[in-house]
């Protein structure tokens, strides 16, 4: 039986934004569970948390200011078998989910799942010049899947720029 595994809530720092569950994450309702997955050692590593959390602990990082959803909620092997309907379909439904809760920073967790959301050609890593939702900074950073082929050194200090940008936007 597949679990919802939405865990956001008004005023998040961030929320981030993945293709879609894993079969593994699926399974037991938690957000990168697939052991493959580097998300929570990225986090850590870059300092987003303070400590390497797991898997089943994602809802407590809403209390730290740190929400999860997808682009699309069916879980797959792999993000190649999403069809052009459920990304159509899951881009109006991420649109509403970010203009309703309002995060400070949507965080997409792959090019490609920004690519998707905005119907763009390209986008370079980091802070976006343009926002889909008012109000709402788009940061965009590699896929924290084990498949992809970029050194986890440069992957982390991607994220640590989300960190920065939090901690200048918490200046204020």
């Amino acid at each position: 039986m597949e679990k919802d595994l939405d865990k956001i809530s008004k005023g998040l720092d961030i929320l981030f934004i993945g293709y879609n569950p894993s079969l593994v994450s699926g399974e037991v309702g938690h957000n990168y569970a697939n052991k493959n997955n580097r998300f929570w050692k990225i986090l850590y590593e870059a300092g987003l948390t303070d400590r390497l959390y797991l898997p089943e602990e994602d809802s407590t990082l809403c209390k730290m200011g740190y929400g999860f959803t997808n682009i699309v909620a069916r879980p797959t092997r792999a993000a190649d078998e999403i069809t052009r309907e459920e990304y159509q379909a899951g881009r109006e439904v991420l649109k509403e989910k970010i203009s309703f809760y309002k995060p400070k920073i949507a965080f997409f967790v792959g090019k490609g799942v920004y690519l998707q959301y905005t119907q763009s050609k390209k986008a370079d890593w980091g802070k976006q010049d343009k926002s889909m939702v008012e109000g709402v900074i788009d940061y965009v950073a590699p896929s924290s899947s084990g498949l992809v082929r970029m050194k986890i050194s440069d992957i982390i200090i991607i994220y640590k720029g989300v960190k920065d940008l939090l901690d200048s936007l918490n200046k204020f």
